[in-house]
C-alpha cells in the first residue's frame, strides 16, 4: 500500500495512466470500462488502444444532459445504481471518480462494481473524504446561503455534483471495505482538491477547517478534503491481502 501525500501524476491524469498501464498488461484484448458516474466530468484516456465504455449514474436532468453528450459512451444507463444492469465479471477497469461520497447505500454501489469487475481487474476511486474537517462543514453547513469564503466557485460542467457521505467515502472507510471484501489497494493518495476549490484563494476555508479540527482534538484532520484509489481484484479469490 502506497502511502504518500499527493499521486506521482498530476490531478486527473493518474488513471488514465495505470487504465494505460492494465492494457499494457492485455496486448490482444479489448478494455472493457464502466464508467461509473458518467454525468460528470470526462473519461479515461487509453490513446488507441481499443475499448468499450459503459456509462452508470444516478438519474438527474443535468447528469443525463451530460451523458448524453459524451463521444465516448458505447451504453450507458441512468437510475437506483443498486439496480442498473451491471453484468458480472463483465469489466476490466471500472472508474469512479467523485461518485462513491455523492450516493446512497455506497456500499451495496460498491459491491456491485466489485462484482461486475473481471478477475485482476481494476477500480479507480476518487473521493471526498467524510471523516476530514472539510467533509464535516460541506455536509453540516447549509447549501445555500454560504459564508462568502465558502461559496463555491460557478457551477462548471466538470464541476462533481453534491456528496451525501455515507460512512464507506472515507479513507478509513474504503481500507476497511477493502479489507473486509479480499480487494488489494495498490496506490492511495490524499488530496487537498476540493478544499481549495472551496476556499478559491481567501483562506477562509483554511481557517475554518482548522478550526474544526481542533475542537474536535484530532478526530477530523485539516490536512486534506480528498482520498484516491488504485484498487486491484485479485486473480484468485483465496488470494491473501497483504
Amino acid at each position: 500500500m502506497t502511502d504518500l501525500r499527493t499521486s506521482p501524476v498530476n490531478d486527473g491524469d493518474l488513471f488514465s495512466e495505470r487504465a494505460r498501464q492494465y492494457a499494457l498488461e492485455k496486448p490482444l484484448q479489448r478494455i472493457h470500462i464502466l464508467e461509473a458516474g458518467c454525468g460528470w466530468g470526462t473519461g479515461l484516456d487509453l490513446g488507441d488502444r481499443e475499448r468499450e465504455v459503459t456509462g452508470v449514474d444516478l438519474e438527474s436532468p443535468e447528469l443525463r444532459a451530460h451523458t448524453r453528450e459524451r463521444p465516448d459512451l458505447d451504453s450507458w444507463h441512468l437510475g437506483d445504481l443498486r439496480t442498473v444492469p451491471l453484468p458480472p465479471r463483465a469489466f476490466d477497469i471500472v472508474h469512479a471518480p467523485y461518485l462513491i461520497d455523492r450516493v446512497p447505500h455506497a456500499e451495496l454501489v460498491l459491491d456491485r462494481f466489485v462484482a461486475a469487475l473481471k478477475p485482476g481487474g481494476m477500480l479507480l476511486v476518487h473521493l471526498r473524504d467524510r471523516d476530514t474537517a472539510f467533509g464535516f462543514l460541506d455536509r453540516t453547513l447549509p447549501r445555500r446561503p454560504r459564508p462568502s469564503g465558502l461559496r463555491r466557485r460557478p457551477a462548471a460542467r466538470t464541476s462533481p455534483p453534491p456528496a451525501v457521505y455515507d460512512r464507506v467515502a472515507s479513507l478509513a472507510g474504503m481500507r476497511w471495505y477493502c479489507v473486509m471484501r479480499g480487494l488489494v489497494i495498490a496506490e492511495e493518495y490524499t488530496s487537498r482538491r476540493s478544499l481549495d476549490a472551496l476556499g478559491a484563494g481567501t483562506g477562509l476555508a483554511d481557517l475554518l477547517c482548522g478550526l474544526v479540527a481542533a475542537a474536535g482534538r484530532g478526530r477530523l484532520t485539516a490536512d486534506h478534503s480528498d482520498v484516491t484509489f488504485v484498487i486491484r481484484k485479485p486473480e484468485n479469490r483465496f488470494a491473501r491481502v497483504i
